[in-house]
C-alpha cells in the first residue's frame, strides 16, 4: 500500500480508503519484516482505538494529517507507551506525548509504535541496541543507519508515511541516506524536544524522515512550533532568502573529502555537484578545516558530559545493562574538567565567524551525507572506527548550529543509496527546501 501522505488523504475524502485498512495493511508488514529488528513496540487494536475514535467526526479537510500513520523513535516519548532508549533496564512509561508528538497527533496523526535505535541514541549505525541490529531496507547485510536505525526503515519498507527521529550527531540524516529517504535535521530548538530522552540536551534535535520532499515540508510544518517548557525551544522565523535562478554554492576542497576508498560514492557526490551546477549552480571549493575540526570535538570535546549527565544514573549504579560500544563512549565524559570545556567553546566560536562568512558568500553548502556504508558484520568487528567515518560530515552540524536536508543522490552498482546534504544557515529551512525542490524536480 502506497502510504505517500498525499495519496492517502485524496483516497480518504474520496472514501475509497479507511484508516483501519491502512493500519491492517501495515500490522501485515510488521509480521513480514520481525527479523530486520525495525520496532521496539508496537500498539495493539485497543491502544489504537482512542487515536481512531479522535477522528470521528472530526473533517478531514481540517486536520493536515488525519489518519496518516507514523513511527515514533524510541527515545521520544508517547503516552502510556513505554520508553527505553535501546536498553531494557532503562524503561518507563510516561504519562504524557512528547510535545513533537503531541502536536502531530493533534493534527490527526496515528502513532503506529516506538522504533529500534542505537542505544541513547549513542552511535550512526543502528547495531547498538538490546533490541537487535536494525538492518538495511535494501540489503539487510548492510548497516540502517542510526541512531534512528528504526525510523528511517519503517518509512523505507512502507509501515509508515513518515516517521520522528533525533539527531545529534547524524542520527537523522546517515539513515535517511542509507534507506534512500529524505532527513530533515531542523535548526536546533525549532522542533521541541520535550519528552525526548536527552543525548546531549543543548545540541539534540527532533528529525523527520519522508519518502518525499513534499511530506517532508508538510510534516516540518506542524512539527515546528515552540515550546515553553522546552528551555532549548526557539520561535521558528524562516530567513528572507529566496532560491536564485543563478547562485553559487560551497563544496568542500577535492583533498579533504573523504570517502574511504567508495569510489562510487565519490562519483555519485560529483554528479550531485554537477547536477545543481545543471540548475544554474556554480560549486565553489572551500576550506573545510573548521568543520572537521569541529566536528571532532563532538566526542573528543566536553559535549560527550552530556551523554553521561542525560543517563548518570543507569551508568553509576549497573552500567552492565549499558551496551559495551555505548559504555565506553559514553563513560569517556565523566571527568571532563571546564578547562576543557572553555577550550573547546573557543574553537567553536572561532570556527562559526568562519562559517558566517562562508554562507555570506554561498547560498548553501553541499557534502556528501556519510563517504561510505558499511556492512553490519564490518561495524561489529569495529564499531568506533567505522562509525567515526561514518560522523565526518554529520558530527559538526549542531555545534555550528546549521540546518540541513538530506537527499537521495543515486545508487551504487550493488543497488545501495547514496546521499548528499545540503547545509544552511539556522532558519534556513524553507531555501533549502526551495533548492531541495529544484534538484530533485519536485
Amino acid at each position: 500500500m502506497n502510504l505517500n501522505i498525499q495519496k492517502l488523504r485524496e483516497k480518504y475524502l474520496k472514501k475509497e480508503l479507511n484508516v483501519e485498512e491502512v493500519l491492517s495493511s501495515i500490522k501485515e508488514k510488521i509480521e513480514q519484516t520481525k527479523d530486520y529488528n525495525i520496532w521496539i513496540y508496537t500498539l495493539s487494536d485497543e491502544q489504537l482505538s482512542p487515536y481512531l475514535e479522535n477522528l470521528k467526526n472530526k473533517n478531514i479537510e481540517e486536520l493536515p494529517l488525519y489518519g496518516i500513520p507514523f513511527a515514533i523513535k524510541d527515545n521520544i516519548d508517547l503516552k502510556d507507551i513505554p520508553t527505553t532508549a535501546a536498553c531494557k533496564e532503562y524503561k518507563y512509561t510516561p504519562k504524557k506525548s512528547a510535545f513533537v508528538v503531541q502536536s502531530l497527533i493533534d493534527a490527526g496523526a496515528i502513532p503506529v509504535g516506538k522504533t529500534n535505535l542505537d542505544q541513547f541514541a549513542t552511535g550512526l549505525v543502528g547495531t547498538r541496541s538490546d533490541y537487535g541490529e536494525c538492518k538495511n531496507s535494501i540489503n539487510p547485510e548492510y548497516i540502517s543507519g542510526g541512531s534512528s536505525s528504526g525510523s528511517a526503515v519503517s518509512v523505507a519498507l512502507e509501515m509508515a508515511s513518515f516517521s520522528l527521529g533525533t539527531d545529534t550527531a547524524g542520527s537523522g540524516r546517515v539513515p535517511a541516506a542509507f534507506n534512500n529517504l529524505i532527513g530533515v535535521k531542523a535548526s536546533k530548538g525549532v522542533v521541541s524536544t520535550s519528552g525526548v530522552v536527552p543525548a546531549c540536551r543543548s545540541l539534540d534535535c527532533v528529525t523527520i524522515f519522508t519518502k518525499s520532499l513534499t511530506e517532508a515540508k508538510t510534516v516540518f510544518e506542524i512539527a515546528n512550533k515552540y515550546d515553553e517548557e522546552d528551555i532549548y525551544s526557539r520561535v521558528y522565523i524562516p530567513t528572507n532568502k529566496k532560491s536564485k535562478e543563478n547562485f553559487t554554492f560551497a563544496i568542500p576542497k577535492k583533498e579533504q573529502l573523504e570517502f574511504f576508498g567508495d569510489e562510487e560514492a565519490k562519483k555519485l557526490y560529483f554528479e550531485a555537484a554537477k547536477k545543481f551546477e545543471s540548475l544554474g549552480g556554480k560549486a565553489v571549493e572551500i576550506d573545510f578545516a573548521p568543520f572537521i575540526e569541529s566536528a571532532n570535538l563532538l566526542y573528543s570535546g566536553p559535549w560527550v558530559t552530556e551523554r553521561f549527565i542525560a543517563i548518570k544514573d543507569v551508568i553509576t549504579k549497573n552500567e552492565e545493562v549499558v551496551n559495551p560500544t555505548v559504555r565506553t563512549i559514553i563513560k569517556s565524559g565523566e571527568k571532563i574538567d571546564a578547562v576543557n570545556y572553555f577550550e573547546s567553546e573557543y574553537t567553536l566560536k572561532k570556527n562559526r565567524k568562519y562559517v558566517d562568512k562562508v554562507l555570506k558568500k554561498f547560498e548553501f553548502i553541499l557534502t556528501p551525507t556519510t563517504g561510505t556504508i558499511y556492512k553490519i558484520a564490518e561495524v561489529n568487528a569495529d564499531p568506533i572506527k567505522l562509525n567515526t567515518n561514518l560522523g565526518y560530515y554529520t558530527n559538526f552540524m549542531n555545534l555550528l548550529d546549521l540546518s540541513a536536508l538530506a537527499l537521495p543522490a543515486g545508487f551504487r552498482k550493488n543497488s545501495l543509496p547514496f546521499g548528499v546534504t545540503i547545509v544552511g544557515d539556522k532558519f534556513d529551512e524553507e531555501l533549502l527546501f526551495e533548492y531541495s525542490s529544484k534538484y530533485l524536480g519536485k
